[in-house]
């Protein structure tokens, strides 16, 4: 989840511009070429000549991780989500050893995710 951002960072002004099919398609191929994240940040930065993005490039392997590692988080997420409903399904719930275990789970597997990020982001 993202952080929250203080109300005088938020971005809640929306711009609306018109270009040819053309011009559309070759904005697209310079975001991407570009490796921004979106269309928007692209534009921010040609207007305001902004460098102090973080660009980050990945060879094949460390890119095989990253989605195994989006995929696991996923796996985490789901597991946390099951086990939240069934705590709050059931007034007088008790946690048994399966929720234990179920929870150990996702703690080494959230623990091994974040080992991964500080070893490749920082």
């Amino acid at each position: 989840m993202r952080p929250r951002l203080p109300d005088k960072d938020k971005r809640t002004e929306l711009l609306i511009i018109r270009m040819t099919r053309e011009e559309k398609i070759r904005l697209q191929s310079l975001v991407k070429r570009g490796k921004y994240g979106c269309t928007s940040d692209y534009i921010r930065s040609r207007i305001f000549k902004q460098s102090d993005r973080k660009v980050i490039s990945l060879d094949e392997n460390t890119n095989n991780q990253l989605k195994s590692l989006d995929y696991e988080l996923n796996k985490i997420g789901v597991n946390l989500n099951q086990l939240s409903k069934r705590m709050n399904s059931f007034a007088g719930y008790r946690v048994d050893d399966n929720d234990r275990q179920l929870l150990r789970q996702a703690f080494e597997m959230m623990k091994n995710c974040l080992i991964f990020l500080q070893k490749y982001l920082h």
